[in-house]
């Protein structure tokens, strides 16, 4: 195998909603109070919902743009690549970046949906429904083997949520998702039986929970006055806190079927928090009363958890001590962690340090994704087109240069942590 023969299956990239999308899947009586995108007369564009603003409309969509330009914007439509937010430009990125599908989180409505969440619950969820109808049937429906479905919650009520999984599932959708932390935005915790409606629904349609970092807008930070590369730094350690929180809930214990996606949370932390969690077992359980069955914690979470990665030297060198069955790649596109269009040769750069044998690189490209997510592209596309060779055959002429887009320079110096915050904030919904 060689790095052109890989077939990428990215489990974490994001799209830049589109103005109309909700113009095909909102009843009539709710369009005139629908989110709308206004463009500003300073160049920027923002989506306005009732009394809420989301100013970032595009919030770390760098692809394509000179590190220079990394950080909180862009702040409107014609400072990202089109591929952000035009389906058929994203399949010319993907195949330049030899790329065949891609999970897609949202954007302006946050990660779990919190944006959407009113006084009128007929409305909100119609909202949510009008959001998942548009991503399924338009986004992914244009190229059914180029991207995986995934469905936003109705995360502000558990029985309507169960209902909304099972109703996309029947459109061929196994993938919601949802906060990493409940608790944080105002909700009932993981431990609360509140959510039982939801793991059945997720269990009976085999649907995976992806719960992304920063989706709650409660981020690891040490100080608001601390520098930026401190919370980037720490971004890790919100889904360390996650896939603790849930490693130890009763759900894990009380639904078998139950699968959990550790989004943008990266692998190379996985062997220590196993060794620790299995030790804390070892010590513990006997007073903190913990049963698994037999089974010891770091066996249960290979049942249950799927993980990514975007390079992750460490994690890739310690595969084995995760579970190569549990990994999955991921690019990030178009956010300021991707490589795109780059990103083949440094997965690949990594995957040849380890010598890693060509059966595992194809469980962690692209077989693991399509297990856990029961996807199959290949009904679509045959295998022969769908590597990065062939992809990028395919995007020949594509212009994929780097390109210095940013209308507001000036407003980038000076980005705090304080900053960065109210921004993730603003992505989770979070109103208070």
């Amino acid at each position: 195998m060689n790095k052109d023969d890989m077939i990428l299956i990215s489990v974490d990239d994001h799209t830049v909603e589109p103005p109309n999308m909700f113009k095909n899947h909102l009843a009539a009586k709710y369009v005139d109070d629908a989110p709308r995108l206004v463009h500003n007369p300073d160049g920027s564009d923002m989506w306005k919902f009732r009394d809420m603003v989301i100013p970032n409309v595009a919030l770390n969509a760098v692809a394509g743009r000179p590190k220079e330009e990394y950080g909180l914007e862009p702040q409107g439509l014609d400072e990202i690549r089109p591929g952000c937010y035009n389906v058929d430009e994203r399949i010319k990125d993907m195949n330049a970046g030899g790329i065949l599908a891609s999970i897609c989180f949202p954007s302006f409505p946050g990660f779990a949906g919190r944006l959407f969440a009113t006084d009128d619950p007929e409305f909100s969820v119609a909202l949510v429904q009008a959001y998942n109808d548009w991503h399924i049937d338009e986004w992914c429906g244009a190229y059914p083997a180029r991207f995986i479905p995934m469905a936003l919650p109705v995360i502000w009520d558990a029985e309507a949520c169960a209902a909304e999984v099972r109703r996309v599932s029947k459109k061929g959708v196994h993938a919601l998702t949802f906060s990493e932390n409940p608790a944080a935005m105002g909700y009932p915790s993981f431990h609360n039986e509140y959510w039982n409606p939801l793991w059945k629904a997720l269990c009976d349609t085999n649907t995976v929970m992806n719960i992304h970092i920063g989706s709650s807008g409660k981020l690891a930070i040490t100080a608001p006055d601390a520098p930026m590369d401190v919370l980037i730094t720490l971004q890790p350690m919100n889904i360390v806190q996650a896939a603790a929180d849930l490693l130890w809930s009763k759900p894990i214990k009380e639904y078998p079927e139950l699968k959990i996606a550790l989004s943008e949370g990266g692998t190379g932390w996985i062997p220590y928090f196993l060794e620790r969690a299995d030790r804390t077992f070892e010590m513990h359980s006997t007073w903190t009363h913990q049963n698994f069955g037999g089974k010891l914690p770091s066996e249960v979470f290979r049942d249950h958890f799927l993980t990514c990665f975007i390079s992750d030297k460490v994690g890739v060198s310690l595969r084995n001590m995760i579970g190569v069955d549990n990994i999955a790649w991921e690019a990030d596109y178009p956010h300021s962690d991707s490589l795109w269009p780059g990103a083949p040769e440094e997965l690949w750069e990594v995957l040849s340090l380890n010598d890693v044998p060509g059966d595992e690189i194809n469980k962690m490209t692209h077989e693991n994704a399509m297990r856990w997510y029961s996807f199959d592209p290949f009904t679509h596309i045959p295998r022969e087109q769908a590597n990065v060779g062939a992809l990028r055959k395919a995007a020949a002429g594509h212009d994929v240069s780097i390109r210095a887009l940013s209308h507001h320079k000036d407003s980038r110096s000076g980005s705090s942590v304080a900053e960065f915050t109210a921004s993730a904030k603003e992505l989770a919904g979070n109103k208070d």
